[in-house]
C-alpha cells in the first residue's frame, strides 16, 4: 500500500512527500498551481525545486513552456514515475558518476538540448554576462519515437529551471510556415528525434570554446589562411 503524504509519522523527506501529495491530492492530467503546493509545504524552503527533481525519476510535469496553454504559476501533473517512496527508486543523474556525466555531455556537444546554447558561452539576452552552465538531466517519458533511447540528456541552467519565457504558440506556427524545405524537413527530424541535431560548424564551436586560449589562436589563424 503506498504511504499517505500527510501522515505525520512518515518517515520521508519533501520530495516523497510531494510525489504522494501529486497522487493523492492532484492526479494525473490535472493541474495544480505553485501556491497550492507551497500552501501543502509550508515553511519548506524551495519546494519548487524538490518538485522538479522528481522528473529525474520519470515523473512528468509540465510548465507552460511544455505546454502553452497552462498559466504562469499553473502546472501539469502528466504523468507518475518511478515510486519513489520506495528503497532503490529509478537511478537519476544525481548517481552518474563524473565519467558518466562527462560522456553524456560529450554525445551532446557540450551543447544544451533544449535551446542549443554552448557550455560557457553567454546568453545573448543578458545583460550581466550570464553564461550557460550545463548539466544532465533525465528526459524519460517525455515523448515517443528515438527518443525513449535518450534517458539522459544535457540542458543549461536555464533550460532545467524552466526559467525561459515560453514563447507564443502563433508566433512559432508563423516561423514554421515561413521556413524553406530544408529547414522545415532538419526541424522535422529534430522533433522525431526529441533533440536538437548541431551542425558541424556548431559542433566546431563549441570543440572551439574548449580549447586552451593559446590553442585558439592557431584555429583562428587556420581560418584565416582559408579565406
Amino acid at each position: 500500500m503506498r504511504p499517505v503524504w500527510n501522515d505525520p509519522t512518515l518517515k520521508a523527506g519533501t520530495r516523497i512527500r510531494i510525489a504522494l501529495w501529486l497522487l493523492d491530492e492532484v492526479g494525473e492530467g490535472s493541474t495544480f498551481t505553485k501556491a497550492q503546493l507551497r500552501d501543502a509545504f509550508p515553511n519548506v524552503e524551495q519546494v519548487d525545486r524538490r518538485m522538479r527533481d522528481l522528473r529525474t525519476n520519470g515523473w512528468v510535469i509540465d510548465t507552460n513552456r511544455e505546454d502553452a496553454g497552462l498559466a504562469p504559476n499553473t502546472l501539469r501533473f502528466v504523468k507518475a514515475g518511478d515510486e519513489v517512496w520506495r528503497p532503490g527508486a529509478s537511478r537519476g543523474p544525481s548517481t552518474l558518476s563524473s565519467k558518466e556525466r562527462t560522456a553524456i555531455m560529450a554525445a551532446d556537444d557540450f551543447m544544451c538540448t533544449v535551446c542549443g546554447i554552448a557550455g560557457g558561452e553567454p546568453y545573448p539576452d543578458s545583460r550581466a554576462g550570464e553564461t550557460a552552465q550545463l548539466s544532465v538531466s533525465d528526459r524519460r517519458g517525455g515523448g515517443g519515437g528515438d527518443e525513449a533511447a535518450f534517458r539522459f540528456a544535457t540542458e543549461c541552467k536555464r533550460c532545467k529551471a524552466g526559467g525561459a519565457a515560453a514563447p507564443a504558440l502563433d508566433g512559432v506556427l508563423t516561423t514554421v510556415d515561413v521556413l524553406d524545405p530544408a529547414e522545415r524537413e532538419e526541424l522535422a527530424r529534430w522533433i522525431r528525434r526529441g533533440r536538437r541535431q548541431p551542425r558541424r560548424v556548431e559542433q566546431l564551436w563549441t570543440e572551439y570554446r574548449r580549447l586552451p586560449v593559446g590553442a585558439r589562436e592557431a584555429v583562428a589563424e587556420r581560418l584565416r589562411s582559408r579565406a
